[in-house]
């Protein structure tokens, strides 16, 4: 019913703008308006066809670097890679590049640093190529010594491996040991594998924390939900194992708690709903975004543009109600984290999920239960 928006007069409210349109630009700004007047999750314009400016590729280090008083640029930290994944490979990392965190920048390619105000302006277009950096533990030349680095185009990823990291081992030293920590940043290919690549190897903590604060949604939010919660049906024995294994395997036994915030949208929404609905564990954080009115396709336009058009979306299990959509998930406990906190890393949300999971340990009745004695099968009257 189109939200009970008159869409007629929609057309008259914006139409009266499409004379002064000058770009197509233009033309997706008041289209993008009109529809967000019916005030509905993925409902979008995406631009056709326009003139675009020339990008310019820069070469990035995956390092964090600082102009100094003496005018070259310092190594201030080199962000830890996997460089065994080309997608999180850190070129300062690489086998064979000799530069430390707290190492000077004297030359890029057998350039002075030394008068540049952005060392980056001699990067620009060096993705992917090999660079020359003349580096010194100190700020001059004498004594300098030269290496190879390949610089990358995005360090993004970088920044989120350093970020999941973190947290694992934030996790680690504050439960010493007993929690597990997750993040799945979509609901699609990536959140997938990213679950997959980090739920596996915690199976044997005590508990979980499933974290999909910023997760940016997609569809698989069942297929996860149904892998947590595997259900115990027996043990089993393997020669020479002082402990049973689960049946089914791959699965976790223990406690669960799911972080979440104003970024877990979409499908990201959905998981902390179904969470909550199949009574999985506490949700700790902020109320999600309030976006589940979904889409399976867009809608193309002549120019390589296309309309995104919301037609399904869910409603409550008694039929009494739609849910989730343009009011969000409420989580269990609401915990706002302090921005200028959580740049310092202190993450609020984070250490409340830990007391919460650790808490939970303590009243978890189901474990893994003893060997029993092995059979005697030889006949013998005891």
């Amino acid at each position: 019913n189109m939200h009970g928006v008159d869409w007629t007069a929609m057309k008259e409210k914006y139409g009266v703008l499409v004379p002064y349109v000058a770009h197509r630009s233009d033309l997706s700004y008041i289209i993008g308006e009109m529809v967000g007047e019916l005030n509905v999750g993925h409902a979008y314009v995406n631009n056709g066809e326009r003139p675009m400016p020339e990008r310019i590729p820069m070469g990035l280090l995956g390092a964090k670097l600082e102009k100094q008083g003496s005018g070259y640029f310092r190594v201030m930290e080199i962000l830890d890679g996997a460089n065994w994944s080309s997608s999180l490979r850190s070129p300062l990392e690489d086998i064979g590049v000799d530069v430390n965190e707290g190492d000077f920048i004297i030359e890029v390619n057998g350039k002075s640093t030394r008068d540049v105000g952005d060392i980056y302006s001699m990067l620009v277009g060096q993705a992917g190529n090999i660079v020359q950096l003349t580096v010194n533990k100190e700020p001059k030349v004498d004594g300098a010594r030269k290496t190879l680095v390949k610089p990358i185009a995005d360090e993004a990823s970088l920044y989120y491996y350093n970020w999941v990291q973190d947290n694992i081992e934030h996790v680690t030293k504050e439960s010493n040991g007993q929690v597990g920590y997750i993040h799945i940043p979509d609901m699609g290919v990536g959140g997938l594998n990213e679950f997959v690549k980090y739920f596996y190897p915690q199976l044997n903590k005590k508990a979980l924390i499933i974290d999909v604060r910023g997760n940016g949604g997609g569809n698989v939010s069942p297929m996860i939900i149904e892998r947590l919660m595997r259900p115990l049906t027996y043990l089993n024995y393997a020669a020479g194992n002082t402990e049973g294994t689960t049946s089914p395997t791959g699965m976790h036994l223990g406690p669960k708690v799911t972080l979440m915030d104003k970024y877990s949208a979409s499908d990201g929404d959905l998981f902390p709903y179904r969470f909550q609905q199949l009574k999985m564990g506490k949700t700790i954080g902020t109320r999600s975004w309030g976006g589940v009115v979904g889409y399976s396709g867009p809608q193309p336009l002549i120019d390589g543009g296309s309309l995104i058009t919301p037609f399904f979306g869910p409603y409550a299990k008694d039929g009494s109600s739609f849910v989730i959509e343009g009011e969000g998930v409420t989580p269990d406990i609401i915990i706002e984290n302090d921005p200028a906190k959580l740049y310092q890393g202190d993450d609020f949300q984070l250490d409340k999920a830990i007391e919460v999971a650790l808490d939970e340990i303590s009243k978890w009745t189901e474990k893994i239960a003893p060997i029993p004695p092995f059979p005697d099968k030889s006949g013998k009257k005891k």
